[in-house]
């Protein structure tokens, strides 16, 4: 489409920004970016903290400039926050107390994601209804805002969306549930052909970053978490640790992902039902 449009592309994916993310993230091969210019492609390190509302800012100026010589512009993802973000604009939220946010990180270590969340419960039962229960960082992120403003999270993202100084036609990808089960099974089969489990090896002393806190990585160090000593490892350690894992693992860390990642597309067909009265839907 950006071909036949004659324009650029704007990537909406939280993951594919990160340079250190290849395979895992089922970024663009290099003939499909030497295709199409891309924009927030393997743009950032992993080490180099990003959040929704630099890229909003971000994305708005690359798209600004775009339009001054295309008269379309098409963005991509699958991240609907970040799309959201694009489309209608991110509230403001304001940032934590060090001292709150360390109490809630401790809290979050000692206790658990359900010790947050009991407290969520408390402060904006409408919040804890929608959100992923699992997702530790953004049961934090809701209870932080809570406290600092004394108003439930919910309410403050419900802002009145922004206008943009373009039109957006938004086009959804729609395909058969039990064909898209078997091509995510058959996507994950051909990564680890593709070498992911070296990619995930060479990011283990960074897995505590929160952009590794992803579907194919994480699955990994679920499972080297019992031989982790929580001193720093060295890749020859971890060319060990790798070489040790048995075909009975390999193949259990392969279903995790594949599980893992249908939970996320089904998450997705949700958010994108949502905003079907506003999108063009076509079936594959």
């Amino acid at each position: 489409m950006a071909q036949k449009l004659n324009t650029e592309i704007v990537s909406c994916d939280s993951r594919q920004f990160y340079k250190e993310l290849n395979i895992g993230v089922a970024r663009p091969s290099e003939e499909e970016l030497a295709a199409v210019p891309h924009h927030f492609i393997a743009c950032r390190s992993v080490n180099d903290p990003y959040n929704v509302f630099t890229y909003e800012q971000e994305a708005l100026s690359c798209i600004d400039r775009l339009f001054m010589t295309h008269e379309n512009v098409i963005a991509v993802g699958g991240s609907g926050l970040y799309i959201e973000a694009l489309s209608n604009g991110i509230s403001i939220l304001p940032d934590p107390t060090p001292e709150l946010r360390n109490e809630l990180q401790q809290k979050l270590k000692n206790e658990g994601v359900e010790s947050l969340a009991s407290m969520l419960k408390q402060l904006d039962p409408e919040y804890y209804n929608q959100v992923d229960l699992a997702n530790g960082v953004r049961i934090q992120r809701a209870l932080e805002v809570c406290i600092m403003t004394g108003e439930p999270y919910s309410q403050i993202i419900k802002q009145p969306k922004q206008q943009r100084p373009f039109e957006i036609e938004t086009i959804v990808l729609q395909r058969d549930r039990d064909d898209l089960r078997r091509r995510i099974d058959l996507r994950v089969d051909q990564m680890f052909k593709d070498g992911l489990e070296a990619e995930v090896r060479n990011l283990y002393g960074l897995r505590h970053l929160t952009p590794l806190n992803t579907v194919g990585y994480k699955e990994f160090f679920n499972l080297w978490a019992s031989e982790d000593t929580n001193e720093p490892c060295n890749s020859a350690n971890m060319d060990n640790q790798a070489r040790n894992l048995s075909a009975q693992q390999i193949e259990e860390v392969s279903n995790a992902i594949k599980l893992n990642t249908w939970h996320y597309a089904k998450k997705q067909i949700t958010w994108f039902k949502k905003k079907a009265n506003q999108s063009k839907i076509i079936t594959l």
